[in-house]
């Protein structure tokens, strides 16, 4: 890319960039001045709409456009089924076994419940693997009489770190495949063995950043046996989800979108159970966390609009052509840095024509180090992925509602165990790019 097509800094830019770094701050700052990160997100959004319309880079028909729909209505409704499931009682049930298991050997606990994340989010999205874990896990650990965090954290970061593996595992993947033309088999050729060393060394690093609270042994007991509220429901709702997990697989196939096959199964599941109280099922909807994803993709959507993330990005073009490695694991870091600030859906948006205009000779390792960021940066912050802020308004509710604010996952307490699992992974994904570069350059689409 020539230097006169170098987008250059304006005013409008600048004040996008201001309204970006501001929002975040209070939203990392939210713990300090009570002013919750929901009314951060829906303020900025404000605010950019409006500063948008006065520089003429950002219009309320851009602004609805920019927010991720398929996101917010597919957490919605996954939501909604997990609330239906929970009154079967299998949740319950599920947690006992495991439990059972586990024999009040934590670490052993922690593993099993990582390695049922991972393996769910190869096939469903990151959301979606922890909206089902989340109530199970909490539920898992109240019985266990053990501190939740260490579980919760490990089912976020594991998940984000696990969906990387595959095209339907995270958002940003399928958004590079369709840009790229990358198809489910190859890419899993490629991300599946970087990503499960990075899984394995993420689960041991986990027990050493958690030791104190995985060397305790568990309290509670599993002797008693425990019965399903409701078996039929149960199994209904394992059938839909079955039929579900197909779905997301193959929904490029027939052309719908997850919220589409997640909003099909809730119906399907309201359907079968004649006697379910839909009010009570949406009480278990997270309007604010919608809201707070609705303002967040809306401040990000105006920071494209102004072409800010466009003017960061191309800094890393002049690499390309004379050290090709180099690019690649800058853009890798850049990226997860990047996705740890802001959402990497957003950010992935805004990177592909980056790199689609780059020569096609160059642009294989750049889109596989892209999907790496944005993957792994995701466990960079609370608000690196929708599975972190799931889980973190997962554990707030549960300190609300026992009285125990130790019990929140506080963005101090996210900044000090799962930046350090961002930087272990990005450490070796880079040594495994840096190793088999010869591999990863190898054309997408060979001749």
């Amino acid at each position: 890319m020539e230097a006169t097509h170098l987008i250059e800094m304006n005013q409008g830019m600048m004040i996008s960039g201001i309204i970006l770094a501001l929002s975040f701050i209070g939203i990392f700052t939210e713990t300090l001045h009570g002013f919750s990160r929901v009314k951060v997100s829906m303020l900025g959004a404000g605010v950019m709409l409006v500063v948008g319309q006065i520089y003429g880079f950002y219009e309320p028909e851009a602004a609805f456009e920019a927010v991720d729909w398929n996101v917010v209505f597919l957490l919605a409704a996954m939501m909604a089924i997990v609330a239906i499931m929970i009154k079967s009682g299998g949740f319950e049930v599920m947690a006992y076994n495991i439990g059972k298991f586990a024999k009040g050997r934590q670490f052993l606990m922690l593993a099993l419940i990582g390695t049922a994340v991972t393996v769910i989010s190869l096939l469903l999205d990151n959301v979606t693997t922890v909206v089902i874990f989340g109530p199970l896990i909490v539920l898992i650990c109240q019985r266990m009489k053990v501190n939740p965090i260490p579980y919760l954290m490990a089912a976020a970061l594991l998940s984000d770190t696990g969906g990387v593996a595959t095209l339907v595992g995270d958002p940003p993947n399928l958004m590079i495949g369709s840009a790229a033309d990358i198809e489910f088999t190859p890419f899993v050729m490629k991300m599946g063995p970087i990503v499960f060393v990075a899984w394995i060394a993420t689960l041991f690093f986990l027990r050493l950043l958690f030791k104190s609270d995985l060397n305790k042994r568990a309290e509670g007991t599993f002797d008693e046996s425990l019965d399903y509220k409701d078996k039929g429901l149960w199994n209904k709702s394992l059938i839909v989800l079955g039929v579900m997990v197909v779905l997301f697989i193959i929904h490029g196939q027939i052309h719908w979108e997850p919220w589409m096959v997640a909003g099909a199964g809730f119906i399907a599941l309201v359907m079968l159970q004649k006697h379910l109280e839909l009010e009570d099922i949406m009480h278990n909807v997270e309007i604010p966390l919608l809201m707070f994803f609705i303002g967040l993709f809306m401040i990000v959507g105006g920071v494209e609009g102004s072409q800010f993330l466009e003017y960061l990005g191309q800094f890393i073009i002049p690499f390309v052509e004379n050290d090709l490695l180099t690019a690649c694991i800058i853009l890798m870091w850049v990226a997860a840095i990047m996705s740890a600030a802001i959402d990497n859906i957003p950010f992935t948006a805004a990177m592909i024509p980056i790199i689609g205009a780059i020569d096609p000779q160059f642009q294989a390792p750049l889109w596989w180090c892209l999907a790496l960021g944005v993957g792994m940066g995701g466990n960079g912050t609370h608000i690196g992925s929708t599975a972190n802020v799931f889980i973190v308004t997962v554990s707030e509710r549960l300190a609300k509602t026992t009285g125990d604010p130790s019990l929140a996952i506080t963005p101090y307490v996210w900044a000090k165990k799962g930046l350090p699992v961002m930087l272990l992974t990005l450490v070796i994904c880079s040594i495994i790019m840096y190793v088999f570069f010869d591999y990863y350059s190898l054309p997408i689409h060979p001749l």
